[in-house]
């Protein structure tokens, strides 16, 4: 077997996906990511893989390069239940095709793609059916399951589709790993962080010293009345809410008590510890999607870190992901 499989990353974004399956024993050979608030974030922590910063729709299949796999997750807010719900109907929804389109004349020996479970909404039933079809078209045998990365050593309730194909020529097809029996809580994924995150007014970041612990710092401001429609606090031995993309939408830290239920679609901060409710940092978040303190999230808005790690693929729910393939395709590579 070989030490290192080739593996091409598309609509990669930070690289959380990328970084699990590095653990793996994948080699992450080439990338393709458009934004380009994300660029200096992924060249930093991926040294040695190569980033297009074009948009998908400008590469042309020969331009990427020869792979054993391909792995990415198309933009999601076409499909997300906070979203607009268009679905195909929206350019980015529509970027699947272009995964797609580069899937079929690389042909590599698998490939992955993961999506949000609003996927699974009555009203994309049919655009749902035709991306299957679209990847069983391209030559693969198509596994398609929705899972919680909490069954996969990460704290955090987080809902997610994969789309895994094995080429057809292999006869074989791919089984999802079994959810583990424990499950990671945020005690041990941030109990250990110091208490007092630098506050950060307004997103801008001060011209002050770095925090200890790089990231570790938290956005201050109000919250929305959506926000306060529901309790925000897991507690130290729960797993977390899904971290989102969106500062202001982070969850509490698990330091504060459960907020009060006032009545239908509103909760309160529990009155005289008001003190103790404040967004998780940067860091924590970071560490609820099992990124390392070695990676190194660059941004000039607070906001931009948040985004970057809620729109990232958990590096540990990755890492099973990649494991299960490597085993499953262990005759091939």
């Amino acid at each position: 077997m070989r030490k290192k499989i080739k593996v091409v990353s598309l609509f990669s974004g930070c690289g959380g996906l990328d970084l699990g399956f590095e653990k793996a024993g994948f080699d992450i050979i080439w990338a393709n990511e458009y934004d380009k608030d994300i660029w200096a974030t992924y060249r930093l922590n991926h040294k040695s893989t190569i980033l297009d910063t074009r948009s998908i729709t400008d590469v042309k299949e020969e331009e990427v390069p020869d792979c054993d796999g391909i792995i990415g997750g198309p933009p999601c807010q076409s499909w997300s239940e906070g979203g607009a719900k268009r679905g195909l109907n929206d350019s980015r929804g529509r970027l699947f095709f272009d995964y797609i389109r580069i899937l079929k004349a690389k042909q590599p020996l698998f490939f992955l793609a993961e999506n949000v479970s609003g996927m699974l909404l009555d009203r994309h039933a049919d655009a749902l059916e035709g991306i299957k079809q679209a990847f069983k078209d391209a030559g693969y045998n198509l596994s398609f399951k929705m899972v919680n990365a909490s069954d996969y050593g990460v704290p955090q309730d987080r809902k997610r589709v994969f789309f895994v194909g094995l080429r057809k020529d292999l006869d074989v097809r791919f089984l999802f790993p079994d959810p583990m029996k424990k499950k990671a809580t945020l005690r041990k994924a941030i109990g250990d962080l110091p208490p007092n995150p630098i506050p950060v007014a307004n997103g801008i970041m001060p011209n002050r010293e770095k925090p200890i612990i790089a990231n570790h710092e938290y956005m201050t401001g109000g919250f929305s009345s959506i926000y306060m429609s529901r309790n925000r606090v897991r507690g130290w031995d729960e797993v977390s809410f899904t971290i989102q993309a969106q500062a202001r939408q982070a969850p509490i830290h698990p330091q504060a008590p459960k907020m009060a239920f006032i009545h239908e679609n509103k909760r309160e901060f529990v009155k005289g510890k008001e003190n103790l409710y404040r967004r998780l940092s940067v860091r924590e978040c970071a560490r609820i999607q099992t990124f390392p303190d070695d990676f190194i999230f660059v941004y000039d808005n607070i906001a931009m870190g948040y985004k970057m790690i809620g729109n990232a693929v958990p590096v540990n729910l990755a890492f099973e992901m990649a494991k299960a393939i490597r085993k499953q395709l262990s005759l091939y590579i």
